[in-house]
């Protein structure tokens, strides 16, 4: 990654920016580092249902007034939540850039959650459970992280339960945000044409008033993972499948090793080992793929598949086939060259999308207290071993290790 500034403020939120020259957009917004798994008993969807709330009302705007304050400009305004994180970001013209940063601090900091907003949204929230449980290709994944990770925060769904989420009132996001908002645990990111001297006055003017609030806010560690094979009878037409189990945690020393082993065996490429002996071979498929999520104290591994129901047991079978190979049969030097430069390649091109880089910033930021540079990951990556990553395989791609969920057609 190229170079980029930092600016930390007394009250310990910090500012990152990578200036681009040859753009005219500015990309921006604030990482927070909240996210589902910090939800306590019968707050499950809160997390998301804030990220909603954000955005129907300020102590100084009104939802349309948010909504319109940069689509007037050609700007773009949006969030999203995941298990660990809560982000708030704008694109548009750099011109415009004090107009977003403005308005993102205010949505941040200063939302008020009026009562009748959230009657309002919580009507949208459970249409979007709904939306999810009619695509099972969705829904398995959030049933498949409450297989691995059950009775822990990681397995809940982000979406929280029609239970949780009918139950929310004004109160509930007020405390969620008293007890989880850090401001040295929140970032704001930006990659835009301007200096950063404009960017670090705008911070002082907007950031640098609100109040420090710091403290530790520990996190429930996994543990205690059982392998489970479980099958689910639905009303769908096609089956699908995940089969995963536990990998390793975004500081772990493994972690880029093993992410090259998933890209090989079932990443974007078309090249793909699981590609190429699923659908490319037999027609089986349209989909497969491997992922790979790493978190601050653990992480998921999953290989996921839709495909006929009579085909489900040859399929698995054939993936179990290629599980195997890579325990058992180390990479040669033509192969282990071709997995780096693949996957070095798709991580260079990953960097040519600026919303992609500001969002990288603030999360590396985060999760590793920096940026590694590309030149330092592609370091990692030349130095892995084939006898490392057949290690890794053993470790984390044995067959007793790993669970599965089956959506079968009824």
């Amino acid at each position: 990654m190229s170079e980029y500034d930092l600016y930390e403020l007394p009250n310990g939120i910090r500012v990152l920016h990578k200036q681009v020259l040859h753009t005219k957009i500015a990309h921006c917004g604030f990482l927070l580092d909240i996210g589902s798994r910090d939800e306590k008993p019968g707050q499950q969807g809160l997390a998301h249902f804030w990220e909603h709330m954000a955005f129907k009302g300020t102590e100084k705007r009104k939802s349309f007034h948010i909504l319109n304050r940069l689509e007037t400009v050609g700007g773009e305004l949006n969030a999203y939540t995941t298990k660990e994180k809560i982000c708030f970001y704008a694109s548009l013209l750099s011109t415009h850039f004090e107009r977003a940063f403005e308005l993102l601090t205010d949505l941040t900091f200063n939302s008020i959650f009026p009562e009748k907003e959230i009657e309002k949204e919580r009507g949208v929230i459970l249409e979007e459970m709904s939306m999810y449980q009619d695509a099972p290709e969705d829904a398995i994944i959030d049933d498949f992280d409450d297989v691995i990770f059950t009775n822990h925060a990681l397995g809940h769904n982000i979406l929280g339960t029609r239970e949780s989420v009918s139950n929310f009132q004004q109160a509930d996001f007020r405390q969620f945000l008293q007890e989880n908002v850090r401001t040295d645990r929140l970032v704001f990111s930006s990659v835009s044409n301007l200096p950063f001297k404009e960017v670090k006055r705008l911070a002082d003017k907007f950031l640098a008033p609100l109040p420090a609030k710091l403290g530790a806010r520990p996190r429930t560690s996994f543990g205690g993972y059982k392998r489970v094979e479980q099958l689910e009878r639905k009303p769908i037409t096609q089956a699908h499948c995940l089969i995963g189990g536990p990998a390793y945690a975004i500081e772990d020393p493994r972690r880029i090793p093993f992410f090259m082993l998933s890209n090989l065996l079932g990443g974007p490429g078309m090249n793909s080992r699981l590609n190429l002996a699923v659908r490319e071979k037999y027609g089986l498929v349209y989909t497969i793929d491997a992922t790979y999520s790493p978190y601050t104290d653990t992480g998921l591994f999953g290989i996921y598949f839709g495909t006929e129901k009579k085909q489900v047991s040859r399929t698995i079978s054939l993936v179990q086939k290629e599980l195997k190979k890579l325990r058992e049969q180390a990479l040669g030097t033509t192969q282990l060259h071709t997995v780096k430069e693949q996957l070095m390649g798709q991580m260079a091109m990953s960097e040519e999308s600026n919303s992609g880089m500001m969002q990288l910033l603030a999360k590396s930021t985060l999760d590793i207290g920096r940026v590694e540079t590309i030149n330092e990951i592609f370091e990692r990556v030349r130095a892995v071993t084939s006898s490392e990553l057949l290690e890794l395989a053993n470790d984390i791609l044995r067959e007793d290790n790993l669970s599965v969920l089956q959506y079968v057609p009824e």
